[in-house]
């Protein structure tokens, strides 16, 4: 997998920062694959990097719970589990329910415009049938929501959960169905929000994160 992948130096304004940025999307996306060790030699060689700030990384990555360090054994990849799945994702969803109450007090016109702006963008994902854009626009619309927020605490909270369960999301297979269904749901997610509903739009956000849990939780048990 990685031989034949051209070494790609990183930009050295934020060297630690970057390759956290990246092992965390080779983890979300699957190029580490779950149970795995993480190659670091080869790894170090593809991003341009010592040894040093690749175990800082790791170091990183393994207080996210993304992997997992063993004395004399390395890095290796965590698994997704159902308990992790089943545990995390109802407080990941009182926390999104809470920013949607608290986006909607603070959010500007302007920040209205620009989550309606990624929802299109993100329905144009959906009828080209790009699920990595998809993925990723939806992303930046929870992220943006979070941030109208105004609350710092929320938003640490928050996104280091949503980290952990990003993975288990882009893992699980999206049937056409929940993919319908999650539409419909970020239609009514614009809906309230646009209205400044409060309370609809947590109830709103809380029911999106239950859906997701039990569709990866499905996808789990079948795998």
């Amino acid at each position: 997998m990685f031989e034949n992948a051209a070494p790609r130096a990183i930009a050295r304004k934020s060297l630690h920062q970057e390759l956290v940025d990246r092992l965390q999307q080779m983890l979300i996306s699957g190029d580490l694959s779950p149970g795995t060790k993480v190659p670091e030699k080869n790894l170090c060689v593809q991003f341009g990097v010592s040894r040093t700030p690749m175990r800082e990384a790791l170091k990183v990555l393994a207080s996210e719970g993304l992997i997992r360090l063993e004395p004399n054994r390395g890095a290796w990849v965590t698994q997704v589990t159902v308990s992790e799945v089943n545990e995390v994702f109802p407080v990941l969803g009182a926390l999104e329910a809470l920013s949607g109450e608290l986006a909607c007090e603070h959010i500007t016109d302007a920040g209205i415009d620009a989550v309606r702006s990624l929802h299109n963008e993100m329905v144009e994902k959906y009828n080209a049938r790009d699920l990595d854009g998809y993925f990723a626009i939806n992303q930046r619309i929870h992220r943006a929501i979070l941030l109208a927020a105004g609350n710092d605490t929320l938003t640490t909270s928050c996104q280091a959960l949503s980290l952990r369960m990003q993975r288990a999301r882009y893992l699980a297979n999206m049937s056409e169905e929940r993919w319908r269904m999650a539409i419909a749901e970020h239609e009514k997610i614009l809906q309230f929000l646009s209205e400044r509903n409060g309370p609809e739009l947590g109830r709103t956000l809380a029911g999106h994160m239950e859906t997701k849990r039990a569709s990866i939780v499905k996808w789990l048990q079948s795998a």
